[in-house]
Order: C-alpha cells, then structure tokens, then sequence
C-alpha cells in the first residue's frame, strides 16, 4: 500500500476542519481535488473514512482507527524532517509550537530572542487552551508547547517551568464583595461563576481548587476569551478569577481586583512528551529557557 504523506496530511487537516471546503482552502486546493484525494484513499484502504452529512464530516470507525495512525506517522516523518535538517546544526526546520491565546503575550520576548539566533526556523503556531496542548502534545502534532501547570497528563508530560503569577479575583465596582480586602473560596459560594472553557488548563485547576476547598462553584458561563470574560463581570452576569497580567490589561474604573487568601498562582511553563526526543528546533527552545531562567535567577 502507497500513501503519500501528502494525504495523510489533507485526511488529517480535514478531520481537524470538518467541512472540505474548509479544509480545502487551508489545504491550497479546490474542494473537488481534495474529495477525489479522500475517495482514492478510501478505495486505496478498502474502508469507508468518512461520513457526510449536510457539508459537515464525521469519522467512521475505520475513520477513527486511520486518524490516530496517520497522525503517528506524520509526527514521525516531521521528525525525520527535522533531525536530516540538524546534520548540519540547528539551521533550518519548522518548530511546531502550541500557545494558548491567554498567555501568548507574556513570552513575545523569548520567542523574539529564539528568532534572532535560529532565524531559519519556521516557528508554526497552533493556539489552543492548555489542555488543548496536551492532547496535541500526545498525538505528535506538536513538538513542544507554554501551558499552565500542573499538567492533567503529569505521567505522560515533562515540564520546565517558566513563571509564576498571582491569580486575583475579578468583581464588579459595585459588587457586594469589594470590602473585603482579600477572598476565599467560600466567598464564591454565593454567587454565579465565569468560568474558562474547559480546554484551558486553568479551568481544570480553578475546578480542582474549589472542589478541595469543598465550594462548589455556580458556573453561570464559560469563555475562552480574557477580554469578554471581562466584559461579563463587568455586566454583573458573574464574578471570575483572572491571573495578575491580564488584569493589567484591564479597564481598572469599571473592575475590582482582590487577592485570595490563600494566595493562588498561575504557573505557567514549556511541556513537552517526557518518552519521546525533542525535535533539535524544540531542544533549542528549552535550552534557551533554562538559559534565560538562569540568568534572571542569577540576577534577583
């Protein structure tokens, strides 16, 4: 059986999209090019891939089996890709790296050094909550990624942590809660929650926290943007928990911010699969972390 790489990449970019005209334009390619490519393969396999239904794909059974294999093989390859590139040193090659949109203006200064001194490599961003990088961590469809610690798949992941930043409750001017000079879980109780959606990782931790400190939050919605979030405290619609640098970014007229007592951090850091090598373009990157972390430790 001959498949080119280039299928299994169109099958998986598909999967990914759900829709071929979606997935075509991402692809470069006209929507019929793409569905004769996914019907050759299908033929190719003898197994029907896909079903579909009203412009939108699902997975069959056979679908499902052939997606985690063609996902396998192309972390593979890409990391073929990228150790034929280091013969002749960490020159060229592509980075796949996994930025969760909440944090990625806290690291424009790392990565801006990564580019100066590894201008050849192609740094491909794939932005999606924490937990989001994991999975994709797992699959191979990253190389190495920032995200919020601890990681929910602590066996399966290594980490180097990067910072560490007060989370602050987040309350409307009026709120009854602002004379208060600090929170506590208990205060939650009460009232509705704003809560992240539940690919971040801070949902997966927020959600832990309160459960250990026996309050079981009223989550009234979710939001995978800071700003709208935000926006809803603002409205009265709840109350949230957003970390420090984000509500610098605020608008501090129409919010109030007060510290949990006891404190509680966002702790964010680089991952990576803990059983399976670093592309040379991702050994680099932590290499250069541990080599900032140094010297700023070496300098507080």
């Amino acid at each position: 059986m001959n498949i080119p790489i280039k299928t299994l990449h169109c099958f998986i970019t598909l999967v990914e999209t759900g829709n071929y005209t979606r997935a075509a334009e991402k692809l470069y390619l006209t929507q019929p090019t793409l569905s004769k490519m996914i019907q050759r393969l299908e033929e190719q396999l003898g197994q029907q891939l896909l079903l579909r239904n009203n412009q939108k794909i699902t997975l069959t059974q056979a679908g499902t089996l052939f997606e985690t294999s063609a996902r396998q093989m192309l972390g593979q390859w890409h990391r073929l890709e990228q150790d034929m590139h280091d013969l002749s040193g960490v020159k060229s090659g592509v980075l796949r790296l996994g930025v969760c949109p909440m944090m990625s203006s806290l690291f424009i200064g790392l990565l801006m050094e990564y580019r100066r001194r590894y201008p050849g490599i192609t740094l491909e961003m794939h932005e999606y909550g924490g937990f989001g990088c994991e999975r994709a961590l797992i699959h191979d469809t990253l190389d190495i990624a920032f995200t919020a610690l601890p990681t929910v798949h602590d066996d399966e992941l290594a980490h180097e942590p990067l910072s560490r930043y007060p989370l602050m409750a987040c309350l409307p001017n009026q709120h009854q809660l602002i004379s208060k000079p600090e929170l506590c879980w208990a205060d939650f109780a009460d009232h509705p929650f704003i809560l992240y959606n539940e690919d971040f990782s801070l949902a997966k931790i927020i959600s832990r926290l309160s459960n250990d400190a026996g309050v079981k939050l009223n989550i009234a919605f979710r939001s995978g943007q800071w700003d709208f979030l935000a926006s809803m405290v603002e409205a009265e619609m709840g109350l949230a928990l957003l970390p420090e640098p984000i509500c610098r970014k605020l608008d501090s007229s129409e919010l109030t911010f007060r510290p949990m007592n006891p404190p509680l951090t966002w702790d964010l850091g680089l991952i990576w699969r803990r059983n399976l090598p670093l592309t040379p373009a991702a050994k680099a990157l932590l290499e250069l972390t541990q080599e900032l972390n140094a010297s700023h430790e070496s300098n507080t």
